[in-house]
């Protein structure tokens, strides 16, 4: 199973330097950066499960780019964990509004960073590898990367598996062909948007034998969404 990646956004280098020793010991893959501009950088190249991104920093501030990330669509459902050493209540309701998932204050122990951590990537179903991953009576075994609709297996190819293990982790919300690009294939593959309309179409004729090609609606002019539940 693939290591959770986690971007870390911190000016200070001592700081930055813990963070990613911290993490990389508790077996996540870690990208350190000082500022928003290397951080931006980062994301070109490959979007993180994770940003933990400190308040203060040069330039543009961590709570400033949390509320630009919240509003571009490539970007808006990245976990956000904040790290500050502002403590006072209006402050945490600050960040929060802002766009973070959770809010950490300095000075903070490993084992605290580290369960703050893994219970937003549990909110957006992402850390420790669920046993099943049921929808409309699509079941997904993440463990033996295997699925089975009414009990029955089916086969898919590598791209459609995945595919259909993001629409199953992420129901009911709609994604833009980009996104999709983005999250299934990655952002070091270069290939066409339209690429993902052809394997849509493959995935639905493989759900149409088990009658649930319908959970995976058009949405004209945005994207693609799975439905928890077929149409009929």
């Amino acid at each position: 199973m693939a290591k959770i990646d986690i971007l870390v956004v911190e000016d200070e280098v001592a700081l930055r330097d813990m963070l990613q020793l911290v993490l990389e010991q508790a077996g996540f893959e870690v990208r350190a950066v000082g500022h928003v501009q290397a951080a931006l950088e980062a994301l070109k190249h490959h979007l993180p499960d994770l940003i933990l991104l400190d308040w203060m920093l040069p330039g543009i501030s961590g709570i400033d780019w949390a509320k630009k990330l919240r509003r571009d669509a490539a970007y808006s459902d990245i976990p956000i964990l904040l790290l500050t050493a502002r403590s006072e209540e209006e402050d945490k309701v600050l960040g929060l509004d802002s766009g973070a998932d959770d809010y950490i204050t300095k000075p903070f122990s490993p084992r605290e960073l580290i369960a703050r951590i893994n219970a937003v990537l549990r909110r957006f179903g992402k850390g420790e590898t669920p046993a099943l991953i049921q929808v409309g009576g699509i079941v997904l075994n993440p463990e033996e990367r295997k699925v089975e609709i009414d009990r029955k297996p089916v086969n898919l190819s590598p791209t459609e598996y995945r595919l259909l293990e993001f629409f199953l982790t992420h129901p009911d919300k709609v994604y833009s062909r980009e996104q999709l690009l983005d999250r299934v294939w990655g952002r070091d593959v270069y290939i066409e948007e339209r690429t993902v309309d052809v394997h849509i179409r493959r995935l639905r004729k493989i759900l149409a034998e088990h009658g649930r090609d319908t959970m995976i609606e058009t949405v004209r002019g945005f994207g693609y969404r799975l439905t928890a539940s077929p149409q009929t």
